[in-house]
């Protein structure tokens, strides 16, 4: 009886073998970078306008702000610090992700008045915020104040918000952060729902890799997360004009 041939000298011979394990490489690779190293995130919102822009898609570190273990001996970690963006589980509703600026890090005194925040007593220097709204009366705009009541703050917060409050300003307590949107006026932050636990953390964004604008006034395309088809027709159809090429490979800052 003939033995039934071997695959294994052909496949060498013809390149086919190679490729396979080229391929295979490349896909634990990805896959290992994707896991530990970088996640990719799109800017759904305008709340952090002009730094971000709905349309930007990012590539967010990982790494830079992990709680270290054995890649702690190899990969540089540091503390967060005032001023730089985060992207985060979203406290109320983890399987959401949002991205913001740390204001306030742990033991950190904070408030708002007239649209200027101030950090333990000092005015923050802010030249990436912007704000549209012309009142500095507003919950938005004179915080902590638990005695206005606005629309859309998170119930919980609500109520435990007065017991972080000392003389008119903010506590930030042992392990979390107070975070705000570059877009004051257009925000929903740390105001509206409270701080960031620094396990929800995920990363910092490190770079525009692509950023893709609306679509024109008038077509019935959206450029909102869930309405993935739309926008995946609509890029594919206008890729070259719709790229902002100025924004694209940029660094987050």
């Amino acid at each position: 009886m003939n033995a039934t041939p071997t695959l294994g000298p052909e496949l060498r011979k013809t390149g086919v073998l190679p490729s396979l394990q080229s391929l295979l490489l490349t896909v634990v690779i990805a896959i290992f970078v994707i896991t530990f190293l970088v996640q990719a995130f799109q800017i759904p919102s305008e709340s952090m306008e002009d730094t971000l822009l709905i349309g930007d898609y990012l590539l967010v570190d990982k790494v830079h702000f992990s709680a270290g273990g054995f890649w702690g001996h190899l990969l540089p970690y540091s503390d967060i610090h005032r001023g730089e963006i985060v992207v985060f589980h979203y406290p109320v509703d983890p399987h959401q992700h949002f991205v913001k600026r740390v204001i306030g890090v742990p033991g950190d005194r904070v408030r708002m008045a007239g649209k200027q925040v101030w950090v333990n007593g000092v005015a923050a220097q802010e030249p990436y915020v912007i704000y549209k709204s012309p009142d500095q009366d507003a919950y938005h705009s004179r915080f902590p104040n638990s005695s206005l009541v606005a629309l859309g703050v998170e119930g919980t917060w609500w109520k435990q918000m007065p017991g972080f409050e000392i003389h008119g300003e903010l506590l930030v307590p042992p392990g979390q952060y107070f975070v705000l949107g570059d877009n004051r006026d257009q925000s929903y932050d740390s105001r509206y729902w409270g701080f960031v636990p620094r396990d929800n953390i995920i990363g910092r964004p490190l770079l525009i890799y692509w950023s893709v604008s609306a679509p024109q006034v008038g077509t019935a395309v959206s450029m909102s997360p869930s309405d993935k088809l739309g926008r995946f027709a609509y890029v594919l159809t206008h890729v070259l004009n719709a790229t902002r090429w100025d924004r694209t490979f940029r660094l987050v800052r």
